[in-house]
């Protein structure tokens, strides 16, 4: 991908709204340098110019985190409830997965595909529905931090159906393939 040319780093920055003071302190160069490069009174070095544009692009592609689009309430189900209870659950909150507690410490998942294979294999349905959660649930879904960029959510959404996001040890939100379209129609 070809550099901007020098005379576009004004124009990007001035669409960013951003001063020559505060570039220069996000890139790490003099503000008297960028005002310079700027007025086109310098040829600066390549080290100096890359310096300014991935800053530009830092801020002009910011990512979202894991805040910005999570769940805040977060639905689950105890580890003894029957699958009767966790289908009732995630039809009534509108959900297909969510996490299985034990207490307060989440111990795995259960999600309406595992359910749904267990009948495609034939079993009865009055079977499952009568079973613990625990004898049908999965593996617990990835927990991340609430600063984490969307590049990594999307990358673990890719191979899970859901994210916890924790802070300081205590769950804040939950994240789902549905919650990445909030991105796309902000």
């Amino acid at each position: 991908m070809p550099l901007p040319e020098l005379n576009e780093i004004q124009k990007i920055r001035n669409g960013l709204k951003l001063t020559q003071k505060q570039l220069a302190k996000i890139s790490g160069v003099s503000q008297s340098l960028i005002a310079r490069i700027e007025a086109g009174n310098i040829d600066p070095g390549y080290s100096k110019v890359l310096k300014i544009l991935r800053a530009l692009d830092r801020i002009r592609f910011q990512e979202v985190t894991a805040t910005e689009i999570m769940t805040k309430k977060v639905v689950g189900i105890q580890i003894n409830n029957t699958m009767e209870q966790a289908a009732k659950k995630m039809n009534e909150y509108g959900v297909s997965q969510m996490p299985v507690y034990d207490g307060k410490k989440i111990v795995g998942s259960i999600s309406e595909r595992v359910i749904l294979n267990q009948i495609a294999k034939g079993i009865d349905v009055k079977d499952i529905s009568s079973k613990k959660v625990k004898e049908y649930m999965e593996e617990s879904f990835p927990s991340v931090g609430s600063n984490t960029p969307l590049s990594t959510l999307s990358t673990l959404l890719e191979h899970n159906t859901a994210v916890i996001v924790i802070e300081k040890g205590q769950i804040i939100g939950i994240i789902t393939k549905a919650d990445l379209l909030k991105v796309v129609h902000r």
